[in-house]
């Protein structure tokens, strides 16, 4: 007979844990802009600052409510590294990767609603440019690297790691760090602060993808031989 904490939820229950994760996710990044652009009087800085810490505040408490069921991964380029590394079967990294990304675009509804605005408006926000390309390259590779090795030698860690490296992220990277297919996609449909150009997404998804398949050859080389037994799968 296994013991309780072998009991893997079932894969309805993963679907929904990785769609309300992301929402609460999305609702984190794009309210936390529009009240952080509103409150701070034309001063972007002190708006991307309120902005940063909301959503590495809500990143920490995301990974620990929903990792236990999930994973908590609420982002596509996880989900498939998690699957390449047959932490996650091919079929359920789809489930997920579907839960996603509805679950982003809810939370852009439910942030643009809260606030008073339409439920999805085209961005208009221009993010382009090889120095955002190669943002989101460094931004994602830096990501799966914090959460590869956290996840193999401190589990326990994992949600703070990845929250402070998003924080940090937001600031040392051009882009602000989307890191993120599903965020990507889901804040082109809102002409706020944490908004992008429709256009611009294909390039940002790319460089995610990329610094998602390079981390994923270096960091499998760096700390080779894990177990999944050991591995936590908590990871944004």
């Amino acid at each position: 007979m296994a013991s309780e904490h072998t009991v893997r939820p079932s894969l309805a229950r993963r679907m929904a844990a990785e769609l309300v994760g992301t929402a609460f996710l999305l609702a984190t990044v794009v309210g936390s802009g529009i009240m952080g652009e509103r409150l701070a009087g034309g001063n972007v800085a002190i708006a991307l600052l309120a902005n940063t810490m909301a959503t590495g505040a809500a990143l920490v408490a995301l990974i620990f409510t929903f990792g236990p069921i999930s994973g908590s991964h609420m982002n596509p380029v996880v989900t498939l590294t998690e699957a390449w590394k047959g932490a996650i079967s091919w079929g359920d990294s789809a489930a997920y990767v579907g839960a996603q990304l509805a679950g982003a675009f809810a939370g852009v509804a439910a942030a643009n609603v809260m606030f008073g605005e339409p439920v999805f408006f085209q961005s208009q926000h221009v993010r382009s440019g090889g120095a955002q390309m190669f943002s989101e390259f460094i931004a994602t590779f830096g990501l799966l690297g914090v959460i590869h090795c956290c996840a193999r030698f401190r589990p326990i860690i994992v949600p703070f790691a990845v929250g402070a490296y998003i924080t940090a992220a937001y600031w040392f990277t051009a882009s602000t760090s989307f890191a993120n297919p599903a965020v990507t996609l889901a804040r082109a449909f809102t002409d706020t602060f944490a908004g992008i150009r429709p256009a611009d997404t294909p390039g940002f998804i790319g460089a995610q993808v990329c610094g998602a398949i390079a981390a994923t050859v270096f960091f499998c080389w760096l700390v080779p031989g894990e177990s999944h037994e050991a591995e936590t799968e908590s990871q944004l």
